[in-house]
């Protein structure tokens, strides 16, 4: 009696601590498509500067902000270990490549008036991450969640076909950021250290550019305003932020739980560029909203479900 017990009392720590991972991956998720929901706010404030120079500042001022995180969360010992590993630089060097394909289209499709581009894109992103979890990791969906991307997947292609054509900057972003996932997912590496490392391999690169190949006249830090200086420098929290999160999220949710939560900061994306930017909508744009939406409202419904399926199972 006491060893069976025993064993309950393990299955049901076992499952709180289940739980508690997948709270604190819900947190992490909700504050990173949050922060990357009012991103553009941020970027616009830098709409006379080129893609690739706030790509640069991006770059740079992150890797000094990772840095100091590392340094204060006293994990440089776990970034000397892990620069001593070829295979994990090889794989970040990889992911870093992703990742900055991703910033600098994203920036791009702000600053040039395409944020509802990059708002489709981001829409599209999770039905990347379901068909990239199903591949690589094995993950089975319940009915309803097929229903659910179903309908996503169903508002989505109907923006795609009455739009009449190809939306390039969309399907990279969504493409992008889905490999950007799969890759971080796959590799056992700590998260401030991983980003630390991703940008530190991006670095080099961007002072070479902004060294030799930038000629605007905000090059020169030195001849520019107090404020654009400061606002410059904080593309480094403004890009660190949530990417520790979404990297925390990552490691505790399956892609396609995590795929779901992503319709948020393209959601606040879509409000910014209708309402805020005054960005032309079409009826079609806000049908693929309605779906997706509706197919938020059947996820969450069902995840809740099982939740609670789970721990009667238990008592």
């Amino acid at each position: 009696m006491l060893s069976l017990d025993s064993y309950h009392n393990k299955r049901v720590m076992s499952f709180s601590q289940q739980q508690s991972s997948v709270r604190t991956g819900v947190l992490n998720a909700l504050a990173a498509y949050f922060m990357w929901g009012l991103a553009p706010i941020y970027f616009k404030l830098l709409a006379d500067i080129g893609a690739g120079e706030i790509l640069l500042h991006r770059i740079i001022w992150s890797s000094a902000f990772l840095f100091l995180l590392v340094l204060i969360s006293k994990k440089w010992l776990v970034l000397v270990q892990l620069c001593k590993q070829p295979k994990i630089i090889a794989k970040l060097t990889l992911s870093s490549a992703v990742l900055a394909i991703n910033w600098l289209l994203f920036i791009w499709a702000v600053n040039n008036d395409h944020l509802l581009d990059a708002s489709l894109g981001y829409f599209i992103n999770p039905l990347f991450n379901v068909a990239l979890g199903m591949l690589f990791f094995s993950e089975r969906l319940r009915r309803n969640q097929k229903i659910a991307v179903f309908l996503a997947a169903s508002g989505v292609f109907l923006q795609l076909f009455t739009v009449g054509s190809l939306p390039i900057v969309s399907l990279a972003l969504a493409s992008s950021f889905a490999i950007y996932g799969v890759l971080r997912k796959k590799m056992h590496v700590d998260s401030f250290v991983g980003l630390l490392i991703e940008s530190l391999i991006m670095l080099p690169i961007a002072i070479i550019y902004w060294l030799y190949f930038v000629e605007s006249p905000t090059a020169d830090l030195t001849l520019n305003s107090n404020v654009l200086n400061i606002t410059l420098v904080m593309a480094g929290v403004v890009t660190t932020a949530p990417l520790l999160c979404f990297t925390a999220a990552a490691k505790r949710l399956t892609l396609s739980s995590l795929g779901f939560f992503q319709y948020i900061g393209p959601s606040i994306m879509f409000l910014l560029a209708t309402f805020y930017y005054k960005e032309s909508m079409q009826t079609a744009e806000f049908i693929t909203f309605v779906f997706i939406w509706s197919a938020l409202v059947l996820y969450s419904f069902d995840a809740y479900k099982n939740i609670k399926r789970a721990k009667i199972n238990l008592q």
